[in-house]
């Protein structure tokens, strides 16, 4: 329950507060009314049947009208409550999504979940499947547990009244028990209690662990979907069958253990709760045989039992339903802290500091280490100096560091120490080898991470048309997957036309024309200076005919028992 607070009342204490309290007040109006007229219905149930005990036709009739009255208004207010939970349920998942949404987002706490390995699985389910749960069952359970509160304060005292004393002879004593029939249904259900807690405990941890097989399985699709073309291309299907077939296997295998322990579950309340249909008769029927009670008063008591027995059984009743939210609390749990471990080392500070320069205009690097998750490093004591004007080439064996370089310059590479300088006012773009193209329209596409405001089509389409895709300038207003529709060239030439819209004082290219033709990818780096005079080009690469279009050269090279960055002397480029 503690954790169930932690995570509910930033909403409830939140700018949102009074509006969600004015909701949930109204829903615990219509409960108590709802409670108040099933107390009237109890009362009517005896009123009934003693008329028909008594052939009494007058009181037929007005009590079939007090029944629709009541009736009605009981149907309205289970409609309304129902209608004001849903849109309490809404508003709240919205307010949290928010919430949740921009702390993954923030300070990219996104991108250190994700270099950090396992720690929370599937964060995109938490946000939109566990967030939903959350507000849903907290909710109904609350509402549930509130409702069978008043129910039990409202009935208990009926029930009391109506259960009259019962004496049991035990050793030669009488003893009198008053109210007896409330001791039976506490006693009853509190035994209920105990063994549902014990048939269904193991639950929790099955439905913790569903909701993760589940994710991984759906998360394999998703990633099958949108890298068709790579597995048509190896004939991998078999192997995707396979890696389908075992994460389905998993959903399987915990789906039966949660089938078992259900069906435990399932024997003992569905037993329990058809031995409450007779039980109250049973035990209130030596008063009724002893003519102490009227048939009327006989069906009351049993109706005020079951009320106070299905109160007392909500524990019981809601069993399920609470296993699935105390996974749904630990999954969000988990993933709160994980997020909040994230923001703390980075207000921390970067291991690798990047500094602005109000007057600078090159960018340095200085005393690099620059290291992977695991503590391995891949250089140590680099010392870097980008010239604005230049165009600079960075080459290296595969697997050396230039693009975590690159990304450690970008300010986003947490591993590592030394100092990145960068000009204060400079604007710094980005290409990677594979360019990241939301599913919007392809203007929007074009022009991400920024708007389109102010950034008329003529313009869009001439940056089209400068990187040889005349094909898609008809096609600025249709809504695709993009990446699934264009080919890699088109998408790495769609990433150029992106640097030409947004025209940036730093251009990073790493290996943002692998996909190229070597003669397409002359006449885009021809291009470049061109239409971009005003950026200096920094490149990955391994193509030697890249080196006709940089100045410099920089080379990751492994010497003195160490890696590091080397010059490479270059003519410059024509």
């Amino acid at each position: 329950m503690r954790d169930v607070w932690a995570l509910a009342r930033p909403y409830w204490f939140s700018e949102e507060r009074w509006p969600a309290r004015g909701l949930l007040l109204l829903i615990v109006l219509l409960n108590l009314g709802l409670v108040f007229l099933e107390v009237l219905f109890n009362d009517w149930n005896r009123r009934f049947y003693n008329a028909l005990q008594d052939y009494d036709q007058a009181a037929f009739l007005p009590l079939l009208l007090r029944f629709t009255v009541i009736a009605l208004a009981l149907i309205i207010g289970a409609v309304y409550r129902l209608y004001l939970r849903q849109m309490l349920q809404m508003r709240w998942r919205r307010w949290m999504t928010d919430r949740y949404v921009e702390r993954w987002l923030h300070g990219r706490v996104y991108y250190r979940l994700q270099l950090e390995g396992d720690s929370t699985d599937n964060p995109d389910q938490r946000i939109a499947e566990d967030l939903r749960d959350f507000t849903e069952s907290t909710l109904i359970l609350s509402i549930g547990l509130m409702d069978s509160v008043v129910t039990l304060a409202s009935f208990a005292t009926i029930l009391w009244g109506l259960s009259g004393t019962i004496t049991i002879p035990i050793g030669g004593f009488e003893i009198p028990i008053p109210g007896y029939m409330l001791w039976a249904a506490v006693i009853y259900c509190g035994v209920g209690t105990w063994l549902t807690h014990l048939i269904g405990r193991p639950l929790i941890g099955l439905n913790f662990n569903q909701q993760r097989v589940e994710a991984d399985f759906r998360f394999s699709l998703v990633r099958f979907r949108e890298n068709v073309d790579s597995v048509a291309l190896y004939g991998g299907e078999a192997r995707e069958k396979r890696a389908f077939t075992e994460r389905f296997s998993a959903i399987l295998a915990n789906w039966w253990a949660i089938m078992r322990r259900t069906k435990r579950l399932t024997s003992f309340t569905v037993s329990f709760g058809q031995l409450a249909v007779v039980f109250p008769l049973i035990v209130a029927s030596p008063r009724y045989f002893a003519r102490q009670i009227e048939l009327g008063q006989l069906t009351q008591t049993a109706g005020a039992f079951n009320q106070v027995q299905s109160a007392l059984s909500w524990f019981i009743d809601a069993y399920s339903s609470i296993a699935q939210w105390k996974a749904t609390v630990d999954r969000l749990t988990s993933f709160t802290a994980a997020m909040t471990r994230t923001e703390a080392s980075t207000a921390e500070g970067p291991s690798i500091r990047v500094t602005l320069a109000p007057a600078g205009r090159d960018i340095a690097v200085r005393d690099l280490d620059l290291g992977l998750p695991g503590e391995r490093l891949l250089l140590r004591g680099a010392n870097l100096t980008l010239h604005a004007g230049e165009s600079v080439l960075l080459s290296g064996p595969s697997g050396s560091g230039k693009s975590t370089l690159f990304r450690a310059i970008a300010g986003i590479w947490p591993y590592g120490a030394g100092t990145v300088e960068r000009p204060e006012a400079a604007r710094l773009l980005f290409l990677p080898q594979k360019p990241y193209l939301p599913i919007d329209s392809l203007r929007e596409v074009l022009t991400y991470p920024a708007p389109t405001n102010g950034m008329s089509d003529t313009v869009i389409a001439e940056a089209l048309q400068a990187c040889e895709l005349p094909q898609l300038v008809d096609r600025l207003g249709e809504h695709r997957h993009w990446a699934q529709e264009l080919s890699p060239g088109e998408q790495q030439r769609i990433a150029f036309a992106r640097a030409l819209l947004v025209k940036p004082d730093w251009l990073f290219l790493d290996e943002a024309s692998s996909a190229l033709d070597e003669s397409l990818e002359t006449r885009l780096y021809q291009m470049l200076p061109q239409r971009l005079p005003g950026t200096t080009v920094v490149s990955i690469g391994h193509r030697p005919s890249l080196r006709a279009f940089h100045r410099r050269q920089v080379e990751i090279r492994f010497a003195d028992g160490r890696w590091g960055l080397h010059d490479v002397l270059q003519d410059a480029a024509q």
